[in-house]
This record gives C-alpha cells, structure tokens and sequence, in this order.
C-alpha cells in the first residue's frame, strides 16, 4: 500500500525509549501500528489497539517534538508537502534492523527515493535559519567595539597637562574592560547549545540534572532558561523535579542515621527502618524515570511527621542550652 501512502507519522516513547508506534494514511483508510525496537535482537511489530485520531494528525500545528500523552512524534511525513529528514533511527542505510519489519520500513524506503519539487529550492527552514544567522551576524558585528582614532590634543610648545593625561587613560581603561565584557558575551552565546541538538535532548539527558536547580540544569546543558522549561512541557514535566527529589534525599539520610542508631540496640527495628529506607530509594528513581509524577501519600505523611520530630528536638535543646546558661549565672 505504499503508493497510496498520504500521511506517516512515527512516535517513540518518552518513557520507554525501544517502544514505538507509526499512524499510516492511505486516502480514507487508516492504520496504526506498534514496535519493539530491541537493541541485543531484531525488531518486532506487536499487536497495537489505536491511540492516536487521525483528526489530531492531519492538524497543521502537529510536527516532530509533539507529545501525545507519553508518546513523542520523532518524523512526520504528509504527501504533496516538503520531503521530511530522517531521524539515524529511522534511516534503512545506518539501520538495517529496519528490515525486520517491512510494514514500516517499505513505506520509510517509498519516501526516501521520492523526489522533492524543486531541488534547487532552499526549504523554508533552511530559509529561516540563514536569515537568523545573518541577523545574529549583524548583530554582533554591531556589539563590537570600533576602532578608535587617535587625536593629538597636545600643543608641542607646552608642557603636556597632566590632568588630560589621566583622564584619556581612564577612558583607554573603560572602553578596554567595555570591549572585554562584550567579547565574554559573545563568545557565551556562540558556545549556546544549536536548535538541532536541542531538539535532539532526550528525557534521559534531563534526568542527569534533575538534582540541581533549574537554573544550575540549564547552564550544565548549555541551553537558555525558557528552552529548558519549554523542552520540560514537551515531556509533560509540569514542574521541575528538583525539590521532590532533595526532599526525599533528605528522609534517606535521616532514615540512614536512624539505622544505624538503631543497630546497636534493636536489630528488628534497624531492619524496618532499612526496608523504609529501600522503598524510598526506589520512589526517588520512580520520579528519576518519570518526573511528572508526585510524592506518595504516605511519603508526605512520614516526611510532616519527621519535620515535627526534629523541630521538637531542636527546641528541647534550645531549651536545655538555656537552663545551664541560667544555672551558671
């Protein structure tokens, strides 16, 4: 059915990199299917029921980096319209394991070997980055400081006046540090992360900094704050892990130093405390793996319930420190 073929669109996982699912539209007719792409064996097709409406896929809004729930749209390809890229994933000569599976890779092989309209024709996004990077050129080019012509203001016949002096080395001086800064600037923002490799961030790239700030993330993946927040809304992160993650750290330690107290006088009780400990280990990489996901009831439980036991021991040894100091007086 490939030479009817109108519209494919190929989804991947966010949670679950080896899943994938493709939407084929054949005139009225539509299919949906379902891989498994093994790293260590072949690729498998599986039985796959529909998610995804055929309504939502003709929208001209829907193109590669949207999410559907857990799913993410990694090619789009629509008959009549600019011939797509294809993702190393995707292309028959880097991976032949698409041959495995011949529904999807036939179909991947009709649209590689149709021709574009006008190859001459620059695409538009080509177009569009050009014209970004001319007007990032000349943007720079402005930010640069210009050459500055030297004056001689000093009458030969005098002495050179010592006031003037000073203030021209001061200005030498300012302009000097002015240029240095705005070099500094530029030179940031041509490290900057490209467009391609931000769209090619995966949530397992995210998921090394969900330790750190928001802010601390975005300086270690070198990409500005609102694509940062902007990728995070791709993979239906609603808020930055950060905090859920610190906070669950904090009751391991604590739960950590709670065992090992109670080792030396109650065995049975050291082991509950580990078995706690262990659970939430396994909730932290939980979020790790999923981070649209909240705290557990029963964690925010035990969390309250250790942020009153510690209060109320901060506050009996503020009150104990108060009573030898009024004793020794």
């Amino acid at each position: 059915m490939a030479h009817s073929l109108t519209s494919l669109a190929v989804f991947q996982s966010v949670t679950r990199k080896e899943m994938m699912r493709s939407l084929h539209v054949y005139g009225s007719v539509e299919i949906e299917r379902e891989f498994l792409f093994k790293s260590k064996s072949c690729y498998v097709e599986k039985k796959a029921k529909p998610l995804f409406r055929s309504e939502d896929f003709r929208r001209p809004e829907i193109s590669e980096g949207s999410v559907f729930g857990t799913w993410r749209c990694i090619f789009v390809f629509r008959f009549n319209h600019s011939l797509p890229r294809f993702p190393t994933l995707l292309c028959l000569s880097r991976n032949p394991k698409l041959e495995d599976i011949p529904n999807l890779a036939n179909e991947l092989k009709f649209i590689s070997e149709l021709k574009p309209k006008k190859p001459s024709k620059i695409s538009e996004e080509e177009q569009i980055s050009e014209d970004e990077q001319c007007s990032t050129d000349e943007y720079y080019n402005s930010d640069l400081p210009k050459p500055r012509k030297l004056v001689l203001k000093q009458d030969l016949n005098c002495l050179p006046d010592s006031e003037t002096e000073s203030e021209e080395s001061e200005n030498e001086k300012t302009e000097h540090s002015e240029s240095d800064a705005k070099s500094e600037i530029l030179e940031r923002k041509k490290r900057r992360t490209t467009s391609r490799q931000v769209a090619e961030l995966s949530l397992e790239d995210l998921s090394k900094y969900f330790g750190l700030t928001i802010v601390e993330a975005s300086r270690n993946l070198n990409v500005g704050l609102t694509v940062l927040k902007k990728k995070c809304r791709e993979f239906g992160i609603p808020r930055w892990p950060h905090r859920k993650i610190k906070s669950l750290d904090s009751l391991i330690q604590d739960l950590q130093r709670e065992a090992e107290k109670q080792q030396e006088k109650n065995e049975a009780a050291a082991m509950a405390v580990a078995k706690k400990q262990e659970k939430l280990e396994t909730e932290k990489r939980n979020i790790v793996k999923r981070p649209f996901m909240e705290i557990e009831t029963e964690t925010k439980k035990f969390r309250q319930d250790n942020f009153k036991k510690r209060h109320r021991a901060s506050r009996a040894k503020k009150n104990q420190e108060s009573l030898v100091t009024s004793s020794s007086t």
